[in-house]
Order: C-alpha cells, then sequence, then structure tokens
C-alpha cells in the first residue's frame, strides 16, 4: 500500500502560487517526494516559466508524523521541519521568504520526507510561496 496524498492549487498567479498538501499515513511514509513543481506552474503575464519558488509563508497541521521540507536537488538540502502533533505557522514575508541555496544542480522544485509515520497519521500543509523567473538577457540594440 502507500500513503493517501494530495496535492490542491489555491492560487497560481504572477507573484505567488499558493498550494495545499495532505498525506493519510498507513506507515510507509514519502520521502523526497516533489510536492510543488515549477514545471507544472502557470508562466508570468510575459509568458516566462517559473524556474524556482521562495517559502514566504507555511501553515501546517500534524498528526503523529514529522514532515522535513526540502530543497530538491541531485543532492537534497534540507529546508525546514514541521514537527509532529502541532498546529503551525510561519511567515517569513519580514525577509523576502526562504530562498533555495541547494547548489548549482538545484530543480527549484521542494520535496517532502515524512518520519516517525504510524498508520492514521497525517499531516495538512499549506505553502505560500513567491515564484522565481529568469531574466532573459535584452536583445542588442
Amino acid at each position: 500500500m502507500a500513503d493517501t496524498v494530495a496535492t490542491q492549487t489555491i492560487l497560481d498567479g504572477d507573484r505567488l502560487v499558493i498550494q495545499k498538501f495532505t498525506n493519510i499515513s498507513d506507515g510507509t511514509g514519502e520521502t523526497a517526494v516533489n510536492k510543488v513543481i515549477v514545471a507544472n506552474l502557470a508562466p508570468n503575464q510575459f509568458g516566462q516559466a517559473c524556474v524556482g519558488v521562495k517559502i514566504n509563508k507555511i501553515w501546517s497541521t500534524t498528526h503523529g508524523m514529522e514532515v522535513r521540507i526540502l530543497w530538491d536537488a541531485t543532492t537534497d538540502l534540507f529546508c525546514w521541519v514541521i514537527p509532529q502533533n502541532t498546529n503551525y505557522f510561519m511567515d517569513f514575508s519580514e525577509f523576502g521568504g526562504l530562498s533555495n541555496n541547494a547548489s548549482p544542480t538545484v530543480t527549484g522544485n521542494i520535496a517532502f520526507t515524512t518520519s516517525d509515520q504510524s498508520a492514521g497519521d497525517m499531516y495538512s500543509i499549506i505553502l505560500e510561496c513567491i515564484k522565481v523567473y529568469d531574466n532573459p538577457i535584452p536583445a542588442a540594440v
């Protein structure tokens, strides 16, 4: 069997993406599962594709399991932890959000890994992220 998971996109605009993630565990958990996948996000009004995100806010509830948020890369980099058995809110907007500092092999995605899960444990997490775009080099005039 596998955990029962779902992803809901609440907003996918030019500047922000807000997504909700849920998991009801059968005890197996998740290991480095991509949750925010930048290739699936809408381009901005200029047609530029999103290449990454910064985590601006986190709302979550966990029951029985811990959730580690990872920056996806060839070697994933730990970003943040959501503790077991908590109702949780973190706001990083005061300084512009948590930026991905993984490595040159970063994908721009965000992954989750759970730990200490048992059958029936669950989480519900909402991430508000600021979308990041490559700035194209202007054509020579």
